[in-house]
């Protein structure tokens, strides 16, 4: 039975996931994150950080280093971001069209 997310208490349902150690190499804390390793690779890996992989495909990263891995993320989104389609009309003033 699905209890309402009122009545959840997310701490308790994480299971083994309180208990599991940061992906990164050398680094023994808290894993706090579970990603998904073949769309976060690419991006811890550009950030400068080396992981340990492992037989279910996830990645888990502690606070700090997930903090690292997402500013790379937003940094790349942002760069890559599409732009709308009237961002670019915005020099041409209303009522004087070039035909």
């Amino acid at each position: 039975m699905k209890l309402p997310k009122e009545l959840r208490d997310k701490g308790e349902l994480g299971g083994a996931t309180n208990k599991r150690k940061c992906s990164i190499k050398g680094c023994s804390e808290v894993a706090i994150r579970s990603l998904s390793e073949n769309t976060w690779d690419k991006y811890i890996e550009k950030a400068g950080l080396k992981f340990v992989k492992n037989s279910r495909h996830k990645v888990y990263l502690c606070k700090i280093h997930y903090n690292q891995s997402n500013k790379y993320r937003k940094s790349q989104e942002k760069r890559f971001q599409k732009k709308g389609f009237l961002d670019n009309s915005l020099s041409v003033k209303k009522g004087k069209w070039d035909y």
